[in-house]
Parts: C-alpha cells; sequence; structure tokens
C-alpha cells in the first residue's frame, strides 16, 4: 500500500464481510496460511488466496514483518514536528526521501509536519537533523521529540 497521498480524499473501497474477516486474521497472524483464514471465514484457500491479492493490489492493506528498531541496533527513535513555509506536500516529498525517516504526516495545528526517525544512536539523529532536515527548504522551525520507550504500537484496528 502506497502511503503517499494515503489520506487523501479518494472513494473508499466497499469491503463485504468476508474480506474484513480476512483482513482482521491477518492483523492477529500476518503469517496465518490461506487454508487456516479460510476455514476461519468460510471460504476455500484458493478464494482467500485470491481476495488478499485483490486487497492488496488495490491499495487496501499489505502484509509485512514489523520490525523492533532496538533489536536492529537502532536505538534512537523520535518524532519532529516541523513548521514549514511554502508547499508543505513538496516538503513531504523530500523529507519522505531520507532513509531515517519511516513516517510523515501533514498536520493542522502547532506544526505542518510531524515526521517520525528511527537512528542507530542520538549522533545520527543531531547529523540527520542538522544537515539533512534544518537544510531543506521549506524548513522554519523543528520541535524533536525523543522516545524514552515505545509504551503501545498496535496495528489491528480491524476494519470497523
Amino acid at each position: 500500500m502506497s502511503t503517499h497521498g494515503r489520506m487523501s480524499p479518494v472513494k473508499p473501497v466497499q469491503l463485504d464481510d468476508v474480506s474484513k474477516a480476512i483482513i482482521e486474521q491477518l492483523q492477529v497472524d500476518g503469517r496465518r496460511s490461506y487454508a487456516e483464514i479460510g476455514k476461519a471465514v468460510g471460504l476455500s484457500e484458493a478464494a482467500v488466496r485470491q481476495r488478499v491479492q485483490k486487497l492488496t493490489d488495490a491499495g487496501v492493506m499489505q502484509v509485512v514483518a514489523v520490525t523492533d528498531p532496538m533489536q536492529l541496533g537502532f536505538f534512537r527513535q523520535a518524532m519532529i514536528g516541523i513548521r514549514a513555509s511554502g508547499d508543505t506536500r513538496v516538503l513531504a516529498d523530500a523529507i519522505s526521501a531520507l532513509s531515517s525517516v519511516d513516517y510523515v504526516v501533514l498536520t493542522a495545528g502547532s506544526f505542518d509536519l510531524l515526521v517520525e526517525v528511527v537512528c542507530e544512536d542520538d549522533e545520527e539523529l543531531l547529523t540527520l537533523l542538522n544537515t539533512q532536515i534544518r537544510n531543506l527548504d521549506g524548513v522554519l522551525s523543528t520541535e524533536t521529540f525523543v522516545y524514552l520507550r515505545l509504551h503501545k504500537q498496535l496495528y489491528n484496528w480491524g476494519t470497523r
């Protein structure tokens, strides 16, 4: 699923109850087999495979491995609030291209953008801020919120 423009005003895909149930099964365990999902939702393995492919092709979902950055040697995570001038969409594209950035949203309020970064350490975060983010055209100011501990992060909000 492309994250670029994900919350743009686009007509949402209408999902039936079976497709919603498939998504919810994968949110519980993304490694669950199509056969297991089929038993849970009342479809054949082939029918589940076909629906999952359609859902991913349509950009409704993606099945990915979620890692723990600390287990991989990335000991500093932070959210950076950015105040900007000019077209924030252009700035969001430039920031999205940075390898340490894993999340970018355009917002209303005190900040024009919120940017989550994952770095190996404080020195890498400092370098990222000073040589990459603050040097971009349109960045007026930044405020960095360093993560002390990740308390809750879920990806199972369902299909409501």
